[in-house]
Parts: structure tokens; sequence; C-alpha cells
């Protein structure tokens, strides 16, 4: 029940109160969150960019086509794709497993070399599709924090990645920004906070077998 309540209070922010920060506690939670995050394979192929500089946000704010919530949110965290998912990207994290888990490389070796093999043969386009996957994982597990953790925020595809990348000095050969979220505290006079939620009935979306 604590968790229905949490995801009933929680909603897409439209106005955060501009003078309230975060604290690094809550900050750290959700850093937390987005690590714990699970994706295919496990390969964990994102990066999350932590803002809290106000010179920033505003630079955001004009290229977010000038939603309020990216000027005035606490922090504003940017999701990631990493580049180029190859190789040496795998090998990388089968070396990451064996260190931490101390398994033999004997038993790592043959799920290592069906990835290897199976991802060469995707096109670049098909790795990227595959990657803002793990994102959109990323970001539904971070609302759900949020939402327990009684932190506001407000998901966001509405953005120019291209104009992100050029203000924060993203080497997109490498990172490419394809989610944002900012986070903070709801302004009281955020009239959405208490619209009923809309959603369709459970009998419509349920299918039980």
């Amino acid at each position: 029940m604590e968790i229905l309540e949490a995801l009933k209070w929680r909603y897409a922010t439209k106005s955060f109160d501009d003078d309230h920060i975060l604290s690094e506690d809550q900050i750290n939670i959700l850093k937390e969150a987005f690590n714990l995050t699970p994706t295919s394979y496990g390969l964990q192929p994102l990066k999350l960019l932590v803002i809290s500089d106000k010179i920033l946000q505003k630079k955001l704010f004009e290229v977010s086509y000038k939603q309020e919530q990216v000027k005035t949110a606490s922090h504003i965290f940017v999701i990631c794709i990493e580049k180029p998912i190859d190789k040496n990207f795998i090998v990388k994290h089968f070396d990451l497993v064996k260190d931490i888990r101390e398994t033999p490389d004997e038993v790592l070796q043959p799920y290592r070399d069906f990835l290897i093999s199976d991802f060469s043969k995707k096109t670049d386009e098909d790795l990227r599709q595959w990657a803002i996957k793990q994102a959109y994982l990323a970001l539904g597990n971070m609302l759900t924090t949020c939402a327990l953790s009684r932190i506001d925020a407000c998901p966001m595809e509405g953005f120019q990645p291209e104009a992100y990348a050029e203000i924060l000095n993203m080497n997109t050969a490498f990172l490419e920004p394809v989610l944002v979220l900012p986070v903070g505290k709801r302004n009281e006079s955020d009239k959405f906070a208490s619209f009923k939620k809309v959603r369709r009935p459970l009998k419509e979306v349920i299918l039980e077998v």
C-alpha cells in the first residue's frame, strides 16, 4: 500500500519551488537508483549527468522549449547513452563481473563470446535504439524512487539533444543525451498537483489468462 500511495502522490510536476534545494542524501539515493536499474544483459550502456548549476539550467531551459521545470528544479538529471557499444565495451563488463564475483573466466567466456558475436551483427542504429530502451528503464526506476522518497519530478523528452550536448561540452561520439529528469519540490501554486489521475480502468488494461 505504501508503494501505491506514493505512486498516486507523484505527478509530472509542472512548477517547482525554485528556492528549495534537495539534500545531498536525496540526490545520492537517486544516483544509486539509477545505477541499480536492471538493464539488458546487465551491460549498463548509460551514464547520468547531474546538474545543479543554475546558470547552466537557464541555458538548458532555452533549448528545452522553455519548459519552466528545467530552470526552477533543484537539480537536472540528464540520462545519456554510451557509444560505441562494441567488443571492448562488452569485455570491460565481463572483467567487472569477474572482479566482483570472482567468476572463473572459463565460465564467463561462452556468454561473453556470444554477446560479442551477437552485437557485432547489429547496426549502429540498432545498438542506439537498444541503449535508449535501457535509458527508459532507468527513468522509470528513478521515477518510482522519487515517489517513494517524496521527491517531485517531471520526465521529459522535449529538449534539443544536440544543443544540450553543445552546452554541456559532450563528445557525442561517446555520449548522447536522450532523456531529462528535473527534480525538486513542487510549488504550492502548481494546480496540477491536485488534479485527479486519469487512468483507464484496470479491467481495460489487465489481461488475465
